[in-house]
């Protein structure tokens, strides 16, 4: 690569049955005012019209290469595919219905290319939309100007990232050297962020750009609304990351964390009724600590296999329903 020479950035966007919200996806990477993209779409063999619409945006003029699974391979098997065919220094993981705003690739490129090699990741504020496309909340709340209100980890995240969500995953560009020499996404799993924070921040560092740069959707039936839904693998696969990070700590905070991270599994297995999942979890716990008598009571109602999933799941969606009732009676959504 010549010395002045922009670095290609390669976006590889993921669908299935996204036929209501592709366009608007794709229209949001070919208008990009960076225009050193390479688009790789792989069609998780969507049972909707949604490859029909890919195909007619198809252009041979573009840097576009389409793969389309016969089965649905899942997402990190997906997004593995694609990786393998990425020409670009960068790498943006994308689903088919989130949306980049124009000045995102650009903006983005700018900073990374400031920084030392030793930063795997960049990410940004969000703004979440629902299905119509209607502007919802910031990811990290704003002030007047658009800056984050909170202190956003920056640097060495990893103890942040045992500790708490707090990355909106759509935001992040990744170097592409970094992710081939992590293995590129856990194929095992039913997610890939959680997993390729630990792996990644354990030896790289991030970089957070006080911006808001991509519109994030809100979708009910969504993959983090499955947690609770029992067995459907998330906590499974999370059972499987928190063995992953015990290997990796480096000190005894880290393990004090991690502890913190794995009580608040063994009451989402309680409450998903994934009872053995949660003894796995108590037994990974008690190699850190001893669980203590709160977690103990958890683990004893476990074993009385109660049949809590149904009535926890209501709850839940009535505090979804609560929650939306009072944003359309009280809250201006500023455009």
């Amino acid at each position: 690569m010549k010395h002045n020479e922009k670095p290609l950035v390669t976006v590889i966007l993921t669908a299935y049955n996204h036929q209501q919200y592709i366009e608007e996806c794709l229209n949001s990477v070919f208008e990009q005012t960076y225009m050193h993209i390479q688009l790789i779409l792989v069609d998780n063999a969507s049972t909707d019209n949604t490859l029909t619409l890919i195909q007619e945006r198809k252009t041979p003029s573009k840097d576009f290469l389409l793969i389309k699974n016969l089965y649905n391979k899942g997402l990190c098997t997906a997004f593995n595919q694609a990786l393998a065919h990425a020409k670009g220094k960068y790498v943006i993981d994308l689903s088919g219905d989130d949306v980049l705003l124009p000045q995102r690739v650009e903006q983005q490129i700018s900073m990374f290319e400031s920084l030392s090699e030793d930063y795997a990741v960049i990410f940004s504020n969000a703004r979440y939309i629902d299905r119509k496309s209607k502007l919802l909340d910031f990811h990290y709340p704003v002030n007047n100007e658009g800056k984050a209100l909170v202190k956003v980890p920056t640097g060495d995240v990893y103890k942040n990232v045992l500790e708490r969500y707090f990355i909106c995953t759509p935001t992040m560009m990744m170097r592409t050297d970094a992710l081939r020499e992590l293995g590129g996404y856990d194929d095992t799993l039913k997610f890939e962020d959680f997993d390729f924070w630990v792996r990644s921040a354990v030896k790289f560092k991030y970089c957070y750009q006080d911006e808001v740069l991509t519109h994030k959707r809100i979708l009910p039936g969504s993959l983090a609304t499955l947690v609770y839904k029992k067995n459907s693998g998330m906590l499974a696969s999370y059972y499987t990351v928190c063995n992953k990070a015990y290997d990796l700590n480096r000190d005894q905070e880290e393990f004090d964390l991690l502890a913190a991270r794995i009580r608040t599994f063994i009451r989402k297995c309680f409450y998903a009724q994934e009872f053995e999942l949660a003894l796995k979890f108590r037994m990974l716990l008690n190699y850190i600590e001893n669980p203590g008598w709160k977690t103990e009571l958890v683990v004893f109602l476990c074993r009385m296999h109660l049949p809590v999933n149904g009535l926890y799941r209501f709850y839940l969606k009535h505090l979804q329903k609560v929650s939306a009732d009072r944003k359309d009676l009280g809250v201006e959504i500023v455009n």
